[in-house]
């Protein structure tokens, strides 16, 4: 039977497919209903969703895959789920977590006598960092029009906190090499800059920016140079130990004043948690807010959030404890292996699409581009494959990727669940599979990814915000009456 509904309900039914099979609550019920029947609701939802990711056969997402590790992570975060950080006089346990965490990350990127933070994710730890350097600017400086300069690659999230707190984003375009350009960076610098920023890994393309030129740079003009490190912060350290060539990128690098790195990614602990670690004290100073004379009582709180779960952060340290030294190579062992032998099936097998660089921990691939044409400027319409019917491609198999834009490519950032055996190698299987059944449907508009695809065209714009908004006024729609 063919597919009749509309371009909206598919929408709707991709975004809340529970909406036809499970019961929909728009109001407090007036019994509550059994515990039973809400887990056993909750499992089935659970089984479901789990399954794709299980297999391996899904981008990112899972870093860590190991169903046992979740339980005993679940477990320590069930004794601490109802305490309130915020009351460290009732849960001093917090204390020490926090603290050791922070210490640990420090020692790991060389650091040791450095402090920071324990953040609800990667995004909070770069609006926070931003905070801090734009207090910085402010108190000793007396900059009241900040800027931050960053290459266009640098996480999303920094536009998000630069737009909250008024702070200019600068965006320099990348090189050749799809990493920050140092000379454009300096042009784009000036007297209100309150710092600069670089990637290692960036979130498209899993490249390390140059670090130790960006740290000159940022020495040179008197001002803080904060590594994003989210995605690789907890995998280089041990890329290194195993002798891969990782380009400097860690508290080693003069310069270099701040860096985030997510323990619920490679640090294999639950999703909402990062860490943000200063080189020193007085920049993480910035961050506190504080006011005396409030009815309240004294207020002191590091950051925008108040009470905060101590299962968090207990579960954090449980899990990177846990793991240890050896548990980290071990796993960075096997992520390198099953990298080296997706890139190494592309270059072989697939003479239609070229690597993004060449990264460690994931492959970024789009259309090989003609001969002489420059391959941060390729244009989707010069290239030989539509990179997004290959993901229509690979989504039919069963793979779930992530779309870039700017230009078109797909990436598979490998985890826990990638490295099984066979994984790697069925992946080049349909890929290569799905490379033919791009150039079979040349011309034909793209199913999956279009949105990314046109979203740099005026066109592009208005579908996403006209799909946008068919999708907020059907959830308006069905929202019951005031």
């Amino acid at each position: 039977m063919g597919d009749d509904r509309s371009d909206l309900e598919r929408m709707l039914d991709d975004l809340f497919p529970y909406r036809r099979t499970s019961a929909t609550f728009t109001r407090i019920p007036n019994e509550g209903v059994s515990r039973e029947t809400v887990l056993a609701d909750m499992q089935m939802m659970a089984t479901a969703e789990d399954a794709q990711g299980d297999a391996g056969r899904v981008s990112g997402s899972l870093y860590s895959g190991d169903h046992d590790h979740y339980a005993f992570l679940a477990d320590v975060f069930g004794e601490f789920a109802h305490a309130n950080v915020l009351q460290r006089d009732m849960y001093p346990s917090a204390t020490k977590f926090e603290g050791e965490i922070v210490a640990m990350v420090a020692d790991m990127l060389h650091a040791p006598a450095a402090t920071g933070v324990v953040t609800s994710g990667g995004s909070d730890s770069l609006i926070h960092a931003l905070y801090s350097y734009r207090e910085e600017a402010r108190e000793t400086r007396g900059v009241s029009t900040p800027n931050v300069v960053l290459p266009n690659t640098a996480h999303v999230a920094l536009r998000k906190g630069a737009h909250w707190m008024g702070i200019e984003v600068r965006d320099v375009p990348v090189t050749d090499a799809f990493v920050a350009d140092v000379e454009g960076i300096a042009a784009a610098m000036d007297d209100n800059t309150i710092a600069i920023v670089g990637s290692a890994g960036d979130y498209a393309h899993g490249l390390i920016d140059p670090i130790p030129e960006l740290g000159v740079l940022a020495q040179e003009r008197g001002i803080g140079l904060h590594v994003d490190g989210c995605l690789g912060g907890f995998l280089l350290p041990w890329v290194e130990e195993l002798g891969y060539d990782v380009p400097p990128w860690d508290f080693r690098v003069d310069g270099v004043t701040s860096i985030s790195a997510d323990t619920h990614k490679y640090g294999y602990a639950l999703k909402g948690t990062s860490t943000l670690v200063y080189r020193d004290a007085p920049l993480r100073a910035r961050q506190w807010y504080s006011v005396t004379d409030w009815p309240g009582g004294l207020y002191l709180s590091p950051g925008l959030a108040g009470s905060r779960s101590g299962g968090l952060i207990a579960s954090t340290w449980a899990a990177m404890i846990s793991t240890g030294r050896q548990g980290y190579l071990d796993k960075a062992r096997a992520l390198l292996a099953t990298n080296d032998t997706i890139k190494a099936g592309i270059r072989d097998r697939i003479p239609e699409l070229q690597i993004i660089g060449d990264p460690l921990f994931m492959t970024s691939f789009m259309s090989a581009p003609r001969s002489g044409l420059a391959a941060s400027t390729v244009d989707q319409m010069d290239a030989g494959v539509d990179v997004y019917l290959v993901n229509d491609a690979l989504k039919k198999a069963g793979w779930r990727m992530n779309s870039l834009q700017l230009p078109p490519a797909l990436h598979f950032c490998v985890t826990g669940p990638n490295t099984q055996p066979g994984v790697a190698e069925s992946f080049v299987d349909d890929l290569r599979a799905a490379v033919d059944y791009a150039i079979e449907h040349r011309g034909q508009p793209a199913e999956s990814g279009a949105m990314y695809g046109f979203g740099a065209t005026p066109q592009g714009q208005q579908t996403l915000t006209a799909a946008m908004n068919g999708v907020l006024e059907a959830m308006h729609a069905t929202a019951p009456e005031a």
